[in-house]
């Protein structure tokens, strides 16, 4: 008896989710402490102030950024649910207008008629309203809204990239904090970048140095402003 093997095939939108999420929390986690210790050390304060305006930073913008995504991405499960509840309500008052729909969707794709009509029928008897969310309304399992699993990666990868810049602030001496929080921030941005954009499938080095000059221009923005209010206030 011959083997039958299931081709199980990978694709790049199916990480579109989580991906979104770990990639932004990760780089703000980075970002943003980084950006806030360098201003508050090149404002001169000590190491402990600057410790605890970075520990802050960290918790203040993990829980910002879980509540941002999960009420963000609820307000799209809302409306994929309002559409979802519609199609519903159609596909049992009006079969036979949802199913030309399909057929026209079909052809517009480039099927003829006869076969686009065969292949909605099809479709239909088996899952109508599976058919309609993935053809009319592109909603379909692998970019479904999901509140919490984009809240719990947003809050965990803005946690993780905070980390980085907080562990420099707490070994690097206190006369060079300022240019190792931003040159050990960028190395840890260029990383992230490639493995962004290795992870979603685009070229590597557009999107690490995106981030990088971005995230150059937040840390000297800060630092300036930091050492500007330091001398003034010193």
């Amino acid at each position: 008896m011959a083997r039958r093997w299931r081709h199980r095939e990978g694709h790049y939108v199916d990480r579109v989710g989580w991906l979104r999420a770990a990639v932004l929390g990760a780089n703000d986690g980075v970002l943003s402490v980084a950006s806030l210790v360098t201003g508050v050390a090149a404002a001169q304060a000590d190491r402990h102030g600057v410790l605890i305006a970075g520990v802050a930073g960290w918790l203040a913008g993990a829980m910002s950024m879980a509540a941002g995504e999960y009420v963000s991405v609820s307000s799209q499960a809302d409306s994929e649910k309002a559409d979802l509840a519609r199609e519903t309500a159609e596909l049992r008052d009006m079969p036979e207008a949802e199913l030309d729909e399909l057929t026209g969707i079909y052809v517009g794709r480039g099927l003829e008629p006869g076969l686009a009509r065969e292949v909605a029928r099809q479709l239909t008897a088996k899952d109508a309203l599976e058919a309609h969310a993935r053809d009319e309304l592109g909603i379909s399992e692998s970019t479904q809204a999901r509140p919490v699993q984009a809240a719990l990666a947003s809050a965990g990868a803005f946690s993780i990239g905070s980390i980085l810049p907080l562990a420099v602030t707490l070994f690097a001496p206190l006369p060079w904090m300022v240019p190792s929080v931003i040159l050990a921030s960028l190395a840890f941005l260029a990383a992230l970048g490639i493995v962004g954009a290795r992870t979603g499938g685009s070229d590597a080095w557009r999107g690490t140095l995106r981030v990088v000059i971005w995230g150059a221009a937040a840390m000297l923005v800060t630092a300036g402003v930091g050492k500007l209010f330091g001398v003034a206030t010193g």
